[in-house]
């Protein structure tokens, strides 16, 4: 028969382990991304410099490839200027259909995105500059193509700025961390 202060002992033997090991997934938790941390993907949204495919069934005339303007406006035949800048493509391809409709019979409207808008990345990276985006990029992948971090580099936080915000926001630097199409990104300097 054990006595009871080993019941005790143990006991605090356990909430000491537990502790422990909440303090160590207390310290792991930190290092990954909380969903709050993590740059949400979002549904893209038209800005200035996409160029997009419109494509209207059996109206060859009104078919072809468009760039969005700096007003976020494109100059559209029969329509004249409509507005793509902040709608997603669903929005815009609803909004050039009711436009179209007073002039065609119902329309049936098709639009593509076939060139983004670049990126920016600067800081801490090889090559800083411009880069055209593709599908799905991340932060490492824009890293990647601006020739790697450089050896001042912290690897573990990094800045964004979207293209429509003025404000550039700290997330943790993970292979999930999404890039869209305008933002700028800066590699910033580790502290030793």
């Amino acid at each position: 028969m054990t006595s009871p202060i080993w019941h005790t002992r143990r006991a605090f033997l356990r909430t000491l382990a537990l502790t422990a090991g909440a303090g160590a997934l207390g310290a792991c938790s930190t290092m990954d991304p909380t969903p709050a941390d993590v740059a949400a993907p979002t549904e893209y949204r038209l800005g200035a410099g996409d160029q997009i495919r419109i494509t209207v069934f059996n109206e060859p005339d009104l078919t072809g490839p468009y760039t969005v303007g700096s007003q976020g406006t494109i100059a559209y035949p029969l329509v004249g200027t409509i507005r793509a800048g902040g709608l997603t493509v669903p929005e815009f391809t609803t909004a050039l259909q009711t436009a179209l409709a007073s002039y065609v019979r119902s329309p049936s409207v098709s639009v593509e995105v076939t060139n983004y808008r670049p990126f920016f990345i600067l800081g801490e990276v090889t090559r800083p500059g411009t880069y055209p985006y593709s599908a799905n990029l991340t932060v490492p992948n824009a890293v990647a193509t601006a020739g790697g971090f450089t050896y001042r580099a912290n690897r573990s936080r990094v800045f964004i700025r979207h293209a429509n915000e003025n404000v550039e926001r700290s997330y943790p630097l993970t292979v999930a961390t999404p890039v869209l199409p305008g933002d700028t990104v800066r590699i910033g300097e580790r502290i030793f």
